[in-house]
């Protein structure tokens, strides 16, 4: 084989593994939770897997439920492809016609859902930096989608808010995806929870692509390919 070819599989691996996760039905577990809560809630983030892998979640979703070890089937759509196609329609928030982002005129996003899940997407990044803060980031996530449900009045909430509203631009929707629960979609409360997701997941794309890399630096050493 040649490394020209091998490099040519290769860059085709980086350029598909992203693409084959960013939308599709899968099997998810709810795992269990990091501990911090507000004395009624656990809050983001949660942990899970999805069809096996390991993943983390951010919840948008405060009017529904999940359940430790609970298994149930998702929609995970891409934000950035969402956005591209302006197409929420497997979404909790952008595709129910009663979600409050198409009956509520006073939000910034009213009709823009894509402004909804970039802002929340903008969120999830914040709790790694922010460990003494989580259960305000938490209400900011929940109030992006039910605006005023845990951060009516508190000026933390209000912050963080304002905070994403300021800065939902400078993340790439493309590292995002949406896990709603399969059909019927609606509003609650028989549903399982909305989360938020990175994707495609670094540190397993990173160990791939280093484990490629590998592959094709001992063949060179051992002549088995040629230039």
């Amino acid at each position: 084989m040649k490394l020209a070819r091998l490099l040519g599989i290769l860059a085709a691996v980086i350029f598909f593994v992203p693409l084959a996760k960013a939308d599709s039905t899968s099997t998810m577990v709810f795992n269990g939770v990091n501990g911090a809560n507000d004395g009624q809630y656990y809050v983001s983030p949660y942990y899970g897997t999805m069809n096996g892998q390991s993943v983390v979640l951010f919840c948008d979703d405060i009017l529904n439920e999940v359940s430790f070890n609970q298994t149930w089937q998702a929609h995970v759509t891409n934000l950035g492809t969402d956005i591209a196609n302006n197409n929420f329609s497997l979404t909790r928030y952008g595709g129910v016609s009663n979600s409050p982002i198409y009956t509520n005129t006073s939000l910034a996003y009213f009709d823009n859902p894509a402004q909804a899940y970039e802002e929340a997407a903008w969120l999830t990044t914040q709790f790694a930096s922010n460990p003494g803060d989580l259960v305000n980031l938490q209400y900011a996530l929940w109030d992006i989608m039910n605006p005023g449900v845990r951060g009516s009045g508190n000026l933390d909430v209000q912050h963080w808010l304002a905070l994403a509203a300021l800065n939902y631009g400078s993340i790439n929707p493309y590292d995002f995806s949406i896990v709603t629960n399969c059909n019927p979609i609606l509003q609650g409360p028989t549903q399982v929870q909305e989360f938020i997701v990175r994707t495609p997941e670094p540190g397993t794309l990173a160990l791939l692509i280093c484990g490629l890399l590998a592959l094709a630096l001992r063949l060179v050493n051992r002549g088995r390919l040629t230039t």
